[in-house]
């Protein structure tokens, strides 16, 4: 009996698929890289499904890929020849959701937008919203620490988890954390695996942190300039301010037209970038409208609050829409260097340089308020991997934000494709560091090799 049947006999056959075409669509995430050939995929649907499954990995020591929707953008669940996808889009319960204690428990493949809609039918929100929201899962986002447009004022996911369940490489079960907003029992195991994409271990349920939600729709404003730099500045100018918004989202010409040429949204000739600003604040609209002076303080060319909960969602869609719209021009190599805020005009300057001196096309969009920026590097599609200018710009974008401060990754994780700099970054004794925990919790490398810390 080959090793697979074993699988099957204590899965199902309905739990295991071995059909090549099927494989492929799940051997993928939203990056242009292409896999190898995967052995089968497992489509989880409990605890228990995982447990076995990592138990027959380790004892065929076949690699694990484990993966949520495949909204990733750095190849973190980009399978390999031989590996087996462990799929966690079917553990989809709530199973618990507590107003009193403002926490909810939940399983790794709940959709992120589902989720903070359970909580506001309470009062309450999951904060966490990154652009994929709506597709992406829990799951995937700790695995990640995936941030999202509210994170400048209440943080990324990792700030929202409280605890895991989590199955290691051998099958065995840990929980950390606990249900309390407050606890320094032994070390942080909740935050060394949120974050560590699928390397540690596989996260099937989470404790997560609930907020209150705010009493009225927040207060947008919409501000154009006629300079990224001067769109930098004016973001600068407000977190230094001290006018906590709850979103602040910057994006420059070539997102926005692409946006235009896609949904004709009435771009103006002299646009060349958009800040969207947002405060949910019970003081929301005189925030905004602190925001709004500073913006024309700052050489905006054109100021304009949002007149309701409507023009609201059509801003903030604006914004959502900038990935889609990119993919639209091309194969996307999606970067994600964070900088502190008041280096942001610096590295926006930096980001349009490398694409004039290599002749790249970069579109850029930025979580502006907490310093991290989206360059997109445009290439042809069908190429094998981007071209020699494009990992020429992208080499120089990662270095001045190393340069100025900053991290090669805020939120979409190192996954396979920031790999050759992250040496640049950690450094040797942080390198030998994170190989030893790895070598404790996945002695056989079976968990997303070659992802991450390589």
């Amino acid at each position: 009996m080959r090793p697979i049947d074993a699988l099957v006999h204590s899965l199902s056959e309905a739990r295991v698929v071995t059909d090549p075409d099927v494989i492929d669509s799940y051997a993928r995430d939203r990056t242009f890289l292409e896999p190898g050939k995967p052995l089968a995929v497992v489509l989880a649907a409990s605890r228990e499904d995982v447990v076995t499954t990592l138990r027959w990995a380790t004892e065929h020591r076949v690699p694990v890929v484990p993966r949520g929707a495949g909204t990733g953008l750095a190849g973190g669940a980009v399978a390999g020849d031989g590996a087996l996808v462990l799929s966690l889009a079917g553990l989809t319960a709530v199973r618990e959701l507590s107003p009193a204690d403002e926490i909810a428990v939940a399983e790794a493949g709940v959709i992120t937008a589902d989720l903070d809609r359970a909580a506001r039918e309470h009062g309450l929100m999951y904060a966490p919203d990154p652009s994929s929201y709506e597709i992406s899962t829990i799951g995937g986002n700790l695995a990640t620490n995936a941030g999202g447009l509210r994170c400048v004022k209440y943080g990324v996911t990792r700030d929202s988890a409280l605890g895991l369940e989590v199955v290691l490489a051998d099958g065995r079960v840990l929980e950390t954390g606990r249900r309390t907003m407050k606890g320094v029992t032994g070390y942080d195991l909740t935050g060394l695996f949120v974050g560590s994409e699928g390397t540690l271990g596989v996260i099937t349920a989470a404790t997560l942190r609930l907020r209150p939600a705010p009493d009225g729709p927040p207060a947008t404003f919409a501000a154009e300039f006629g300079s990224l730099r001067e769109a930098g500045a004016a973001v600068s100018a407000i977190m230094a301010a001290g006018c906590r918004p709850s979103l602040m989202e910057l994006l420059d010409r070539a997102t926005l037209q692409a946006i235009d040429d896609w949904r004709n949204i009435g771009l103006e000739p002299g646009t060349q970038a958009m800040l969207i600003g947002q405060s949910d604040a019970g003081d929301g609209q005189a925030a905004v409208a602190r925001m709004e002076r500073i913006c024309a303080d700052h050489g905006a060319t054109f100021v304009a609050v949002s007149a309701g909960p409507a023009e609201t969602e059509e801003l903030v869609g604006l914004r959502r829409l900038a990935y889609p719209a990119k993919e639209r021009l091309g194969a996307c190599l999606v970067e994600d260097v964070c900088v502190p805020r008041s280096a942001l005009p610096d590295m926006i300057g930096a980001i349009e340089a490398a694409g004039v001196r290599h002749g790249v096309r970069i579109c850029t969009v930025a979580h502006a308020g907490d310093g991290n920026l989206h360059p997109v590097f445009i290439f042809d599609r069908g190429a094998a991997e981007p071209p020699a200018e494009v990992w020429a710009a992208a080499d120089e974008v990662f270095r001045r934000a190393l340069e100025l401060g900053g991290t090669l990754t805020g939120e979409h994780g190192v996954g396979l494709l920031k790999r050759r700099w992250l040496a640049m970054e950690s450094g040797p004794v942080a390198a030998e560091v994170q190989r030893g925990i790895k070598a404790v919790l996945d002695p056989l490398n079976l968990l997303n090799p070659g992802k991450a810390i390589a």
